[in-house]
Parts: C-alpha cells; sequence; structure tokens
C-alpha cells in the first residue's frame, strides 16, 4: 500500500508520551527496527505495516489502553499544518467540517471524514471511514484522530460549539469514563460507526475567528498539495485505496475508472504496467479484510462472505482456501 500517509510528527507524539511514562522511547523503537534519527528526517514515511507495528508495540510497550486518547489530546490545531490553519479561518463549523472532509488526506491516509444529515432529528454525523483494515489498532487510531479533530472544532469555535455526542464500534472499554470526561460529551459503544453527532444548528452558528480572505489562501495551498499527492500516487494504490473505503459495496473498474477521472481502458492499462489487474487488487483486498474480519471473530463465514460480494459462500471458501491453505472454518483467527 504505497500510497500510506502519515506524518512522522504524529509518531514523535508517541515517542514523547512513552519517554514521560518511564518507557524508552528508544526501545520501542528498536523492537520495530527504526532508528531514532529516523523520526526526525523529513523524508521518513513509514509504510502502513510498519505504523501498525509501532503502535502494537506502543501499547504493549505502555501497557496503556487509553493510548490513543493520550496521543489525541496532544495533536492540538497547529499539529495539522495549513489544513489546520484553515479550518480556523472558517466561518462556521460547517464550513470547517467541510475542509477536513476534502484534504483530510493531507495529513494522513488512514482515515476519510463524511458528513451525513438527518433531517428527521435536526442532526449531523460526521462519520470516520477506515481506508485500511486496522484490526487490533483500529479502537486507539479511532480514538487519536477523532480527539484531534475535537481539538480543531474547539479551536475554530472558541469552545463553544460541542459535539452532542462521540460514537465508537467497538466494545466499552474499562476507561470509558476517561473517554467521556476528555470529549466533553456522551460517548457511546458499540455503534455501527465512529463519530461526532452534532446538532444540525451548531454547525451554522457564526465564528468569532473567521477571515474569509486568509481561508481563500489556505485552500488554494491544500489544493495544490492535494493535486501533487494525487499525482505522485500509483494508480494500484488509489484503486486498493478506493476498494478498502468502498467495502460494503466494491465498486466495478468503471464506477473506479470514472472516480479516477480515466476510462476503463487507460485504468486498465495503468494497472497493466504497474504488473496487476483490477480483478487481483480486489481479490487481494478481498483476502485482507477476510483475515481481519475472522480475526475479529464477530461475524460468521457465511456473513463475511456476503459482506466482501460473493453471491455463493462455496466460492468464498474456495478463494479463502487457495489464500491461507486452509478453508476460513479452520483458520485460527476465527471463533
Amino acid at each position: 500500500m504505497s500510497d500510506f500517509m502519515l506524518p512522522a510528527l504524529y509518531l514523535r507524539q508517541i515517542g514523547e508520551i512513552l519517554d514521560a511514562m518511564g518507557k524508552p522511547s528508544d526501545v520501542w523503537l528498536q523492537r520495530c527496527g527504526v532508528d531514532a534519527q529516523q523520526l526526525d528526517a523529513a523524508d521518513f514515511h513509514p509504510s502502513y505495516e510498519l505504523f501498525c507495528r509501532l503502535v502494537e508495540e506502543a501499547l504493549q510497550v505502555s501497557a496503556e489502553p487509553a493510548l490513543g486518547l493520550l496521543l489525541g489530546e496532544r495533536l492540538l490545531v497547529n499539529s495539522h499544518g495549513i489544513l489546520g490553519f484553515a479550518a480556523l479561518q472558517s466561518a462556521t463549523l460547517r464550513q470547517a467540517i467541510e475542509l477536513l472532509e476534502r484534504y483530510l488526506g493531507l495529513r494522513t491516509s488512514l482515515v476519510r471524514l463524511t458528513h451525513i444529515t438527518d433531517v428527521a432529528l435536526q442532526q449531523e454525523q460526521i462519520q470516520l471511514v477506515p481506508c485500511y483494515p486496522l484490526g487490533s489498532i483500529q479502537t486507539s487510531v479511532f480514538e487519536a484522530v477523532m480527539l484531534s479533530i475535537k481539538n480543531v472544532f474547539d479551536a475554530a469555535t472558541q469552545g463553544a460549539v460541542r459535539a452532542e455526542r462521540v460514537s465508537f464500534p467497538c466494545a466499552a472499554p474499562r476507561y470509558a469514563p476517561l473517554a467521556a470526561e476528555i470529549f466533553a460529551c456522551p460517548v457511546a459503544y458499540a455503534k455501527p460507526w465512529a463519530g461526532f453527532t452534532f446538532s444540525s444548528a451548531q454547525l451554522d452558528q457564526p465564528l468569532r475567528m473567521a477571515d474569509p480572505e486568509a481561508l481563500k489562501q489556505a485552500e488554494l495551498i491544500c489544493q495544490r498539495e492535494l493535486s501533487k499527492h494525487r499525482e505522485t500516487a500509483a494508480v494500484s494504490s488509489r484503486v486498493r485505496r478506493l476498494l478498502l473505503e468502498r467495502q460494503q459495496n466494491f465498486p466495478s473498474l468503471n464506477a473506479i475508472a470514472r472516480l479516477l477521472l480515466l476510462t476503463p481502458r487507460t485504468l486498465h492499462r495503468h494497472l497493466r504496467e504497474e504488473g496487476t489487474s483490477y480483478k487481483q487488487i480486489l481479490q487481494e483486498v478481498r483476502h485482507t479484510l477476510a483475515l481481519e474480519q475472522l480475526k475479529a471473530g464477530r461475524l460468521s463465514v457465511e456473513q463475511i462472505a456476503y459482506s466482501l460480494g460473493y453471491n455463493d459462500v462455496a466460492n468464498f471458501r474456495r478463494a479463502f482456501k487457495r489464500w491461507e491453505g486452509v478453508p476460513p472454518s479452520s483458520f485460527k483467527g476465527n471463533v
């Protein structure tokens, strides 16, 4: 997944937390095969696999299950570069949210934001959608990202607008009271999505710090940076990310070509030049998601098959046996 992106700044914050706990960050990095000087290098870009290992090891070294909350608390608005600055210039919280929806990819490719309006309840749902199968680190990642976004909201509104509720798809942890205290609103667990719920009226309250001209200039910079990022990302990586983002209903090759502003023939050619194909990438994504879902143990084999787009469970079982050499029912991650 070569288009994975996460500034080393965020990883340095994890190291500082470990040092403050009396758990030397050097030990944490060594266990992951990373030199401490690498985190300070401007050209250090961890792979997705290395990022997962760093978070998993940090959770083990710290023995702190609420590490995601501790990290999110440290990620203030100035941690997010030009995107944080742009959000501060917004006229309303709705405008700030729209900026984060469009440009969150400048800071990380881990998740994206989607905004859903419930007209009947006059509520707005700001949902986090994972772009990668996060597995055992999902809760920590969601906590860190959501708390850092809350910090942006608080800075832009000067604390005048609060979420009605924060939701997580995981079971309530033992430190749930701490989460409610830090988020300063009710926190609901075992929900189908992660994110914030706001009253619709709150999103349109005028913000005192609004500066239309500064916002315009900041957004132009965001647009240029996003264009550069998209130009350098491999087409196969972009296809993989789109499939992971829309894993509840995988888009066809034609639909992905349209999303990438390409013709299906051009998309096929680019993928062939990169030594792959839409079919091969789809199988890789299904394989990855199948492993994650079996390890999680929340769905039956039949449910997993249908969630991955298999109309016939037997076809899924045959595919899984090709991938792992054993049927899904025998896979050690299944429960």
